[in-house]
Order: structure tokens, then C-alpha cells, then sequence
């Protein structure tokens, strides 16, 4: 269960962000993850500009009561399309869910999330314009997706937030000093995003990483190597690694391909990953901590 909420989710949720919007196989890997048991699948409005909400209302239609669909607003692109901008406000909020809805094929959403925040925001506005929806039957819950423990602390204490999506993986452990126990502390779910790392555990040639070392990461990703071995893919132990903490709810792997696919279910149909392996990773990079946004 997400939270206190009564969204019984998968513990790998299918993150949607790199399908190509116009290709056939996508709709194919979407229906082949709810046959394999993903239940929770995971968009924004700004992914391809809204056609990433649409591949899944087309992907979807008809299996509605079969899933979980989590989606994100907060951000709007541009005109010209060079780029976009953070616009958290209630007026765009409330309109901006008319057209997720429209291209998602619903008429509600289970989990409707900021995708980002900072304390400038209006942020009883947001929460506000949260309640309406909810209220409103537009949505079920709502949530955060954010790095800053900073936001994350002024949702959990003015909100009615059930989850937060935050980057975790072996290479960026700053959630476990203090919000992971602190989120867990007030029954509020975690998604944990990036668990690969930018694929820099698994295939990705060393590069420097927050405040690694292109040395430091390739000892690492050596590692998560050696411990699969013959037991797991090195994207199934990482994930592995993940889900091995109890406070996460689910890990958003980012899928794109039939091999992604596979290596996600792997992490939880392999052997599970024992306490000396998971000790002997965790050692083989100096923990981190968040320098700003604290």
C-alpha cells in the first residue's frame, strides 16, 4: 500500500518516460508489464510534450480498473519549444488536469503529482488546487516529486500528500540521513527514480556523478558487477539494492525496451540479494549527503 492511501502498487512501477509516443512495440512493452504483474505506471504532462500521456490512454483504453496511473504537472513548455518553465500555480493546476485526463482517456487519476517545488511557490495555493481535484473526484491522491528535503518538510506538515518520488540508488544515498526515516515516520510512501543511476551501474562508461569521481564510480559499478554474476542482471541488483530498504514502496524504472522490462521483473524473481553483498556494495563508495535545499 502507497502510504496511508489504498493504492496497492507493484513494487516495480513502469516509468513511461522514454517510449517513443508513435511506435506499436510501446503499446506491446505497456501491455506485457500489466500482464507480468507491473500495476503502477508512471507519466507527466510534460513527457513528449503530452504524447507520452496519450500513448498511455491509447495503450490503456479499456483496461482502466487494471491499473494504477500516476502522472505529473507543474511545468509548461515553452511555445517555441526550446525548453519550458516552472509554473506551480493553482490556475494552471486545475487547468492543465483537463487535458491530462483528455489524453491519458479517464476520468480520474490515482496519484496526481507536483513534479518539482520550491519554497518560493504559492504553496498553500498548490495544495489548494490539490484538495479541489480531489474533492472534485479528478483525483484520488496526490504527491511530490522532489529531491528538497527543504519542499519535501513543508508538504508533509501543511498537505495530505501519500507519497514522494525521489532519486535513490547506491550512487546517490542522501535520502537515508534523514528523509527516508522521516517520511516513513509520517506513513508516507516512497517511489525511489534512478535506481540505475543514468545506466552508470550497469553499461554506462565511468563519468562523474553528484559528488563522485569517474574512479570512484567505475569501483562501484565494478562492483554491482561482480555481485550479479551468474545470480541476477547488474540493472536487476541495482534495483535490487533499492527495493532492499524497507521504507522504499516501489522502485520507477525507467523502461524503454523488452530487455529493460526483463531486468526489472528479474530483481524480484532472482536471487535476492543477501546482507553481506548488500554490505559489501554499500562500502564500496563513501555514503553522500545533500549539500543544498536542506
Amino acid at each position: 500500500m502507497l502510504g496511508d492511501s489504498d493504492l496497492k502498487i507493484s513494487r516495480i512501477g513502469f516509468g513511461t518516460m522514454s517510449l517513443e509516443p508513435d511506435n506499436h512495440s510501446a503499446i506491446h512493452l505497456l501491455h506485457q508489464a500489466l500482464d507480468k504483474g507491473i500495476n503502477y505506471f508512471d507519466t507527466a504532462d510534460m513527457y513528449q510534450k503530452g504524447l507520452n500521456e496519450a500513448l498511455l490512454g491509447k495503450a490503456f483504453k479499456g483496461k482502466r480498473d487494471q491499473l494504477i496511473l500516476g502522472t505529473k504537472v507543474g511545468n509548461i513548455w515553452r511555445p517555441d519549444g526550446s525548453g519550458w518553465d516552472w509554473k506551480p500555480s493553482k490556475k494552471y493546476i486545475l487547468s492543465e488536469i483537463e487535458n491530462s485526463l483528455q489524453r491519458l482517456q479517464t476520468d480520474y487519476i490515482d496519484l496526481y503529482q507536483l513534479h518539482g517545488g520550491t519554497l518560493d511557490d504559492p504553496i498553500d495555493e498548490i495544495i489548494e488546487a490539490f484538495e479541489w481535484l480531489k474533492m472534485q473526484g479528478k483525483i484520488r491522491y496526490y504527491g511530490l516529486s522532489s529531491i528538497r528535503p527543504n519542499v519535501i518538510r513543508e508538504y508533509v506538515k501543511k498537505s495530505s500528500i501519500v507519497s514522494v518520488m525521489m532519486q535513490y540508488s547506491l550512487l546517490d544515498r542522501r535520502p537515508e540521513e534523514e528523509m527516508l526515516p522521516f517520511l516513513q515516520d509520517h506513513a508516507i510512501g516512497v517511489l525511489a527514480r534512478g535506481t540505475v543511476a543514468k545506466g552508470l551501474l550497469i553499461s554506462k562508461p565511468p563519468e562523474p556523478y553528484l559528488n563522485y569521481s569517474s574512479e570512484q564510480i567505475g569501483s562501484a559499478s565494478l562492483k554491482v558487477k561482480e555481485t550479479s554474476d551468474q545470480k541476477r542482471g547488474p540493472a536487476s541488483t541495482a534495483i535490487q539494492i533499492v527495493l532492499e530498504n524497507k521504507i522504499i514502496h516501489a522502485a520507477i524504472v525507467g523502461i524503454r525496451n523488452k530487455k529493460h522490462l526483463e531486468d526489472a521483473l528479474q530483481s524480484l524473481e532472482s536471487p535476492i540479494i543477501s546482507s553481506e553483498e548488500l554490505e559489501m556494495l554499500k562500502q564500496s563508495i563513501p555514503v553522500n549527503y545533500y549539500s543544498e535545499f536542506r
